[in-house]
């Protein structure tokens, strides 16, 4: 990895980075590299113990991995940066079922797929880098491109995938339900993933926005989801983690009122930062939406909306931007407007949803399932990164070796925005090209980090 690193560095500082890059094509690909894996011989170790005391410093491993082969429409990514995504620890925790039923089951669709199939899984949804080699049939992307990674893959060989690739039944999220992700030296990934890495952004701030800002935007702006118009009162669950601060950008954006819940006082002050006014503090304000592990709490529903309202000037929700799950579902239906949406991408505080339905049919509402992003979406949200409209929320970054560390901080909500990992990067601020561009942000950028 040593000349394929001292490649892509030599372009910092250049006159013509582009030029410079365009070299890495020469450079001959390493037989084996370093990635982060969890292994199939470890999947019973977290047996009997609850989520919150799993830890994923014990299933998480740096290990050396052979380079896969490159097949059509793929393409060899140098990874400069990563980032943690909740799909991730849901990887090292082997819930809700081990992903090595994922790669088994990729595996057997064809000769070429079953290269996915191994005894590690190498994890990782996000990724910034620099395109090492393209595979037959590739003409988008050339060696040397400077590109960031989204991270659906699809096989398009269904009829269904061809309106939304999200209804593709051979849809799988790359580095969750597919080998050789993006917490690596290299990357696996079909050309289709591939987006224009944001010229005037480090390649740890270029990392981040990948997997969350494009759920976001596919919840809230597509037609595919919520379609959030101009005055509209967003309640955004989490609203300074990961997914939830960049909802908050894009609420606010696109001229909506974003209503962001957290919890805690400097969480609170994170969502001010970015010019959210109306926030709620659900840890301050001891809101309990359940009386025990089986009965729900109504009043503490309508306390909660109460509250809404209090900031808004008497308005409910619009919309309600939902990843929680089972802890806050049912309120989330109890809130929204009459004719509002609930549209929800995650659980993770679990699986099993329960709600009061009167409040869903009299009220005429909907729930939206939500599953990050097709190419189309996630390329219209990296634009609004490339033109400095949506900023990355970067709160640390950790060498990649330190990837257990990261994970277990996300899986006890000990974070804030997101978690980068440095891959082969050898430290941070490394990857501006555009310097004008990141003169003109700089101050919205360090405040999104500053926290």
């Amino acid at each position: 990895m040593k000349q394929v690193l001292e490649a892509i560095m030599s372009a910092e500082g250049a006159a013509d980075p582009g030029a410079v890059l365009a070299d890495v094509g020469s450079v001959p690909v390493p037989e084996t590299y370093r990635g982060m894996v969890v292994r199939a011989d470890e999947t019973a170790i977290f047996d009997g113990m609850a989520s919150g005391d799993k830890d994923p410093r014990k299933s998480l491993h740096l290990q050396e991995v052979p380079t896969p082969e490159i097949g059509p429409g793929e393409a060899l990514v140098a990874v400069m940066a990563s980032a943690i995504n909740y799909n991730t620890v849901w990887t090292s925790i082997f819930e809700p079922v081990s992903t090595f039923s994922f790669l088994k089951r990729y595996g057997r669709l064809s000769e070429l797929t079953s290269r996915h199939d191994l005894p590690y899984h190498v994890v990782g949804s996000d990724a910034a880098g620099v395109v090492l080699r393209v595979g037959p049939g590739v003409t988008r992307w050339q060696p040397g491109d400077e590109v960031v990674a989204h991270c659906l893959s699809v096989e398009l060989e269904d009829a269904a995938g061809h309106d939304d690739t999200l209804l593709d039944p051979q849809q799988r999220i790359w580095g969750f339900e597919t080998n050789f992700g993006g917490l690596a030296e290299l990357a696996l990934v079909k050309s289709n993933q591939l987006m224009p890495k944001p010229r005037h952004l480090t390649w740890a701030e270029a990392a981040c926005p990948g997997l969350v800002n494009s759920t976001a935007y596919r919840q809230l702006v597509s037609h595919h989801g919520a379609q959030m118009k101009q005055g509209d009162t967003v309640l955004i669950w989490g609203a300074s983690g990961g997914l939830g601060s960049y909802a908050t950008q894009l609420a606010l954006n696109g001229g909506a009122a974003p209503v962001c819940v957290v919890s805690s006082p400097e969480k609170a002050d994170l969502c001010r930062s970015m010019g959210a006014d109306l926030v709620i503090d659900r840890a301050a304000e001891g809101f309990r939406f359940w009386l025990d592990e089986q009965t729900q709490d109504p009043s503490e529903w309508k306390r909660f909306g109460e509250a809404i309202r209090e900031l808004t000037g008497g308005d409910d929700p619009d919309i309600v931007l939902e990843h929680p799950g089972r802890e806050t579902f049912g309120a989330s239906v109890f809130v929204a407007k009459r004719g509002g949406t609930i549209v929800t991408c995650a659980s993770t505080s679990g699986f099993t949803h329960s709600y009061d339905n009167r409040y869903l049919w009299m009220n005429v509402k909907r729930i939206i399932g939500s599953h990050f992003a097709n190419y189309r979406e996630a390329w219209e949200a990296n634009r609004l990164v490339e033109r400095g409209r949506i900023h990355p929320t970067l709160s640390r970054t950790y060498a990649l070796e330190q990837t257990g560390q990261a994970a277990y901080e996300v899986l006890r909500n000990a974070h804030q925005g997101k978690i980068g990992v440095l891959c082969l990067a050898p430290e941070e601020g490394l990857g501006v090209r555009d310097v004008e561009l990141r003169a003109q942000h700089e101050g919205e950028i360090q405040r999104f980090r500053d926290r």
